[in-house]
């Protein structure tokens, strides 16, 4: 892990108790509350987006909102990263995105031209619109949220639930970025790509799931790389094993901490699991769109995740017993239809 390396117990120690997995924690008991039949819904919670179906195809709905902590550092940056996410979402599911809708509170006049800024340049970049919305002019704050509507074909998606014992563990992203100067942790590679290479990358998840190439994948979100697989055990109701040393990271990266790294929203990144035969064929087009995707691990059916570097071997959260990050298992989903 070069000149910054980590003890697997002060890795584990910095993953659970980072702020972007914790604040995950509450998801559980919420969808408890909320859940409902859902008839014609092929899958919901602890998914990245809702699927649902109409007629041949589903329609993939999601949302997501921008940390507070973003908006407070750069209101261009929220804005951009608002659309990027939402985007992220659907094609983490195998989806293309079609159009989005925001909810936007305001405090000031220079906060709302930054974030519109940073959003209609994302938007632009990876060719999705903005198609209306709800406005809350002069708030005592500024909150961007964002919903997304995608479309795949029903054998297409790809699940974050679905993981099995004995898939390889592939993390693939976009190395060729920087630390962002407003967030550090935050990785930016979308800004410095074209809008070709950024619509060639999302399309390389809608071409693995047409292909059932994977059995899971979720996109690297706020928790990072560790947590992101942490979430997708969890509701495939699976552990796994991690080897630290076999994570990409940029060529640069003395200059960034390990720690720092495996917490770090990439511009572009996914956690999947696949079958080994379909190993060099996933790096491969991954490779490319200009990412690097490696196997990192292995799924398995202790519910237990581990990371493994050396000869230190640490539990990162134990989804059999309290220490999980969303507490929501295959139970709390509403059921697909097979």
């Amino acid at each position: 892990m070069g000149e910054h390396t980590c003890s697997t117990e002060l890795i584990a120690k910095a993953v659970r108790e980072y702020e972007g997995v914790r604040r995950k924690s509450e998801i559980g008991a919420i969808v408890n509350d909320l859940k409902l039949d859902c008839p014609g819904v092929i899958a919901s919670f602890g998914e990245d987006a809702a699927v649902i179906q109409n007629n041949g195809d589903a329609l993939l709905l999601a949302a997501d909102g921008i940390w507070s902590k973003l908006m407070d550092a750069d209101p261009y940056w929220a804005g951009y990263c608002a659309v990027l996410v939402n985007i992220h979402d659907i094609a983490a599911m195998g989806g293309r995105p079609l159009a989005m809708v925001d909810v936007f509170s305001i405090s000031s006049g220079s906060i709302r031209d930054a974030v519109i800024a940073g959003m209609r340049d994302a938007s632009a970049q990876f060719g999705v619109p903005i198609v209306g919305g709800h406005l809350h002019p002069e708030t005592p704050y500024s909150v961007i949220d964002i919903a997304i509507l995608g479309v795949a074909p029903i054998n297409g998606i790809i699940y974050s639930s679905t993981a099995q014992a004995g898939d390889l563990i592939v993390v693939a992203i976009d190395l060729e970025g920087r630390v962002h100067p407003s967030c550090a942790l935050n990785w930016d590679s979308a800004t410095l790509r074209t809008a070709e290479e950024v619509r060639a990358q999302i399309h390389v998840l809608e071409e693995l799931g047409t292909r059932q190439l994977v059995t899971a994948g979720k996109d690297i979100s706020n928790p990072g790389i560790i947590g992101t697989l942490g979430m997708l055990l969890e509701v495939s109701g699976m552990g796994g094993r991690v080897d630290l040393s076999a994570i990409p990271r940029p060529d640069d990266c003395h200059n960034i901490p390990f720690e720092q790294w495996v917490r770090m929203y990439p511009g572009m990144g996914f956690v999947l699991t696949l079958r080994e035969k379909h190993r060099e064929e996933v790096c491969g087009l991954f490779s490319a769109v200009g990412m690097t995707a490696q196997v990192i691990g292995k799924v398995n059916d202790s519910k237990d995740l581990r990371i493994v570097y050396n000869d230190e071997d640490t539990s990162v959260f134990d989804f059999s017993s309290d220490i999980g990050i969303t507490n929501l298992g295959a139970e709390e989903r509403c059921p697909r239809i097979s």
